[in-house]
């Protein structure tokens, strides 16, 4: 049966609000290429289809009359012209964390995460008193709850008390990615100063939880040659790295040539050590499979949902007192060891694929309808 389903994507501001937007453009090129029996509509602004070319060829779009990245204005949207727009579907997507408190049809609720629980400090009084308010709201609406994880389903069922039934997993998908050739390797080294020498990458914006301090600590243990990039753009944390880096006898060992394009990118990863991912909270993770798809190994934080995506495919390093040693005995590990860890994170990698992902909210689309019949 064809179901009719419509995508609430007005809250992406693109490129503001990290692995989330990627994750929910990801699964739904896994729709088209597993051949979903859906008609998918998204809802999103106009920035957001300008961005988002190949969505755009695959599915119809319906941007909003005002293009603002602002919250209000948003919530408003979504209580009229959203509601409007949504009111002959079989399911609607809330892709944000949280719903709109009108609208009678069927709802899937994706949650990313669950961190303004864990780190409340990381959040705005208003911001924590708004989640506080509308999630678990959002939460009793909803036919069906998507997660990225198994450990954030365990977590909206615990803190919301929401039914096992209707919470599940969706996976984040990551796309086949062409290996870059050495010699791409080799000029966006030298593009970066690096010439060479041996490093880890760690792409995420500085929000606190991300740690990039840790990068910076890890490096009075490491061996003298290795050196560290950070790619990314400037979140709440950058002046406490700034901060970090102004004092660090080996802050010439690290590199920050901010955003830069995904083919850089891609070959920064493959010539690295290894990918770091110090990050302390996550819902998933991307950046790990994205390293395993292009043959780096990982060393990754001990938060729940970041062992959950490792696996065996890669060193966890624990967060503690000692954690900037252990971070260097893990770099000395993948120098001598590369090639064992990315065959690990190859086989790794097999787990999250466009397919898997959109067969998954696929499944959730259809549950939803069953639940709201």
């Amino acid at each position: 049966m064809t179901i009719d389903v419509c995508v609430n994507l007005t809250w992406i501001a693109p490129g503001r609000v990290g692995g989330s937007e990627q994750y929910l453009a990801r699964q739904l090129l896994g729709l088209e290429a597993i051949g979903a029996d859906l008609d998918v509509r998204i809802e999103c602004t106009a920035s957001f289809e300008r961005v988002h070319t190949k969505l755009a060829e695959r599915f119809p779009f319906d941007t909003t009359p005002i293009d603002r990245d602002n919250r209000a204005v948003r919530i408003a949207l979504e209580h009229t012209w959203l509601a409007a727009r949504t009111r002959h579907a079989d399911v609607v997507h809330h892709g944000g964390g949280t719903t709109p408190m009108i609208g009678r049809r069927p709802i899937v609720l994706t949650i990313h995460d669950l961190q303004y629980r864990r780190f409340p400090e990381y959040f705005s009084a208003g911001r924590r008193r708004y989640l506080d308010l509308m999630m678990p709201r959002s939460v009793d609406r909803a036919a069906v709850v998507a997660t990225p994880t198994a450990y954030v389903r365990q977590r909206v069922v615990d803190v919301f008390g929401a039914d096992p039934e209707r919470v599940v997993v969706v996976p984040h998908g990551v796309p086949p990615v062409p290996t870059p050739d050495d010699g791409a390797i080799e000029r966006v080294g030298a593009t970066l100063g690096i010439d060479g020498r041996p490093y880890v990458v760690y792409p995420a914006i500085t929000h606190p939880h991300k740690r990039h301090d840790l990068l910076v600590r890890m490096l009075e243990h490491a061996d003298d040659d290795v050196m560290v990039v950070l790619t990314g753009g400037a979140g709440r944390g950058e002046p406490e790295l700034r901060s970090v880096l102004a004092t660090s006898p080996v802050a010439d060992r690290v590199v920050r040539p901010g955003r830069i394009a995904e083919t850089d990118l891609h070959a920064l990863i493959a010539g690295a050590v290894a990918l770091a991912f110090p990050s302390e909270y996550e819902g998933f993770g991307a950046p790990l499979v994205e390293a395993m798809a292009l043959g780096t190994p990982v060393i990754a934080s001990d938060a729940p949902a970041v062992r959950e995506v490792v696996g065996d495919a890669g060193i966890i390093v624990e967060h503690g007192p000692d954690a900037p040693a252990a971070w260097a005995a893990a770099v000395g590990e993948m120098r001598t060891d590369r090639d064992t860890w990315a065959e690990r994170g190859h086989a790794r990698r097999a787990a999250f694929t466009i397919e898997t992902s959109g067969a998954a909210i696929e499944a959730a689309y259809r549950r939803a309808v069953e639940v709201g019949a």
